[in-house]
């Protein structure tokens, strides 16, 4: 790999997640901390502040357990995906931007957010999430069924505008109820995970 590095011999590094692609740190590195990162497996950086080698870890034991290492368009900067040992942080927080460091599904987890609150707020006069939990999980589960018979009905005809209308639907509901079972789109991660092979 080809590696420009700075008029002092560094280039800077950034520490990606490999799994939930959030990032963790910025670092930087000379030739020889490169070297032992691809030797260890581990990131190891150069510390202009105490002018040596150090492996993130090394004190702490979470350690940057290393997937990929990219280089960018001009040669300049890394970016390295990691499987983080620990907190990545010397403060204890998951990232240097004290961030907790989960899965984030876009626009799908806002959505988690806005059902977790309403249903905390349990406004039933405002709320159609609110209504629908309060009228239990036999009801939440009921309408994920119709949504889903819905969803199927509008795959086997040719409007395309009704078959996302309804997944959407379909996509929603089940949200609601993966919330009333104490469940989130990170445990169905989880499990997909795990069934990959």
């Amino acid at each position: 790999m080809i590696i420009k590095y700075d008029a002092n011999g560094l280039v800077p590094a950034i520490i990606q997640d490999a799994t939930t692609k959030n990032v963790l740190m910025l670092g930087y590195m000379n030739e020889e901390a490169y070297q032992k990162t691809i030797e260890l497996n581990q990131v190891t950086f150069f510390s202009r502040s105490k002018q040596r080698l150090w492996t993130k870890g090394e004190e702490s034991g979470n350690f940057l357990n290393v997937v990929s290492i990219k280089n960018d368009c001009d040669n300049d900067s890394l970016l390295i995906q990691v499987n983080p040992a620990g907190p990545t942080c010397h403060k204890g927080t998951d990232t240097c931007w004290a961030e907790t460091n989960n899965s984030n599904f876009g626009f799908f987890s806002t959505l988690e957010d806005v059902i977790a609150e309403r249903v905390a707020n349990k406004d039933t006069n405002k709320s159609y999430v609110a209504s629908l939990f309060s009228k239990g999980i036999n009801k939440i589960a009921q309408k994920v069924g119709e949504e889903a018979v819905e969803t199927v009905i509008e795959a086997m005809d040719n409007n395309d505008e009704l078959f996302l209308y309804e997944s959407a639907d379909l996509l929603f509901h089940y949200l609601m109820l993966l919330q009333a079972k104490g469940f989130t789109l990170k445990d169905i991660e989880a499990e997909l995970k795990g069934r990959h092979k």
